[in-house]
């Protein structure tokens, strides 16, 4: 078997960093739109954060960009409706 050269194994690195990174913010989002969904307290600041991590999700490419605002607008009109 061939011995891998470093720039392969940098890629190998490169690529487990980024998908920790963007597996973390995706489940962040996630978390955060659920809560804002299922609250039962303060439904505004749980939106509030939860459009914050979908920003970041999108920012790092771990959500498409137009998923991140669909789902940002859905949670919107829903708070609305409840308050």
């Amino acid at each position: 078997m061939a011995k891998k050269k470093r720039s392969a194994l940098k890629r190998i690195r490169q690529t487990r960093r980024r998908t920790t990174i963007k597996t973390l913010a995706k489940s962040s989002a996630r978390t955060a739109a659920k809560a804002a969904r299922d609250g039962t307290g303060d439904i505004a600041e749980a939106v509030r954060r939860a459009a914050s991590a979908l920003d970041k999700a999108a920012k790092r490419g771990a959500i498409h960009k137009n998923a991140a605002r669909r789902t940002k607008s859905r949670l919107m009109k829903k708070a609305a409706k409840k308050s």
